[in-house]
């Protein structure tokens, strides 16, 4: 019994970090993340990530579900990534990183018509905010004071409780909001700016992390990612 113990033993640690398996979550989070009719995941985050993975010779599944159950994977199960994650401080010893997928302003956003115009955000702590659970603006807003903050399952249900005026103010990213209609929606105020990236399980082999950086550290380089936002006429860092 010994014997095979350390067979085994021996066998992983010979085994590369490239043949590990990668299991990728995230939520559709338009223009970021879009799931086509057959399921696949396409988007600003994806396409970047699956030249990383694929050019690295990295093993992996992407799967979509609400944020939450994304990010609590990512957090708790071997092997397991979430993207894109703002990389906070309170998540920097979470996970390990591969990142910037992006630099991007969150901005609180309301409906035109409700004609909310705010200075500072100690104005906007008197109205009610709604995000998604797990979102890192959950945490943000609680630490920043806001007191009426709404949690949704998902970005879609949250966006329909603005429309429909059950909430004042939504954070979201400046490129999402430059994709909704400027005759129903308006930027208030920034909320924050970050970066965002690829967080791991910190299972994951430091050698795999290494490679993937070094990856998209080319992929920015070249001008690749530059191209891809382009594409999406995202707005760039």
């Amino acid at each position: 019994m010994g014997l095979i113990r350390l067979c085994l033993t021996l066998l992983a640690l010979a085994t590369p970090a490239s043949a590990a398996k990668l299991f990728l979550t995230t939520e559709v989070y338009p223009p970021y993340n879009l799931q086509a009719g057959d399921g696949s995941v396409q988007g600003v985050y994806f396409d970047q990530l699956k030249i990383v993975l694929e050019d690295t010779g990295t093993s992996y599944e992407v799967a979509v579900m609400p944020w939450a159950r994304a990010i609590a994977l990512a957090t708790t199960q071997a092997m397991h990534c979430v993207f894109a994650t703002a990389r906070t401080p309170e998540r920097e010893e979470l996970f390990k990183w591969v990142s910037p997928i992006h630099v991007d302003r969150n901005i609180l956003v309301a409906r035109r018509e409700a004609n909310i115009n705010l200075s500072s955000l100690d104005e906007a702590r008197k109205y009610r905010v709604g995000t998604q659970r797990g979102d890192y603006t959950e945490a943000l807003l609680e630490k920043l004071g806001f007191s009426q903050v709404d949690v949704g399952a998902d970005f879609a249900i949250t966006l329909h409780k603005l429309k429909a005026g059950r909430i004042d103010l939504m954070p979201m990213s400046e490129s999402t909001f430059r994709a909704l209609p400027a005759d129903t929606f308006k930027e208030v105020i920034t909320l924050t700016r970050q970066q965002l990236g690829l967080a791991c399980n910190r299972s994951v082999p430091d050698a795999l992390i290494a490679k993937l950086q070094a990856r998209l550290d080319r992929l920015i380089a070249d001008g690749t990612q530059q191209r891809i936002f382009d594409r999406y006429n995202l707005v760039s860092p």
